[in-house]
């Protein structure tokens, strides 16, 4: 089972997150997602566990656990729904690529 934690603190990394879990159960997989470009967390990542009995204890007793002064959001992971728009964030305005209205003198 994959458990969602977010609000993580910007500074830990992979390993640390697989220890912060470790006590529940044990652990395929931890990981920290982060900025493809920057290489900086975003501030969440996904844990997955070998049995669902150590994800639900895992996340039961984590969700809202304060951690370097970030209360954790921790739940089941949901799998992206295709159907669902995303969010993009593109650019608008900036008239040197071609968005925005040209001004005329």
């Amino acid at each position: 089972m994959k458990v969602y934690v977010g609000n993580l603190p910007f500074n830990i990394e992979d390993e640390a997150l697989k220890k912060l879990f470790s006590s529940y159960g044990e652990i395929e997989e931890a990981i920290v997602i982060k900025d493809k470009f920057s290489g900086r967390s975003k501030g969440f990542g996904f844990v997955t566990f070998k049995n669902d009995e150590s994800a639900k204890k895992a996340i039961s007793e984590m969700n809202e656990k304060e951690i370097e002064g970030r209360k954790l959001s921790v739940n089941e992971a949901k799998p992206v729904d295709p159907d669902r728009p995303r969010k993009r964030f593109g650019g608008g305005g900036n008239q040197r690529f071609g968005g925005g209205q040209r001004r005329r003198f």
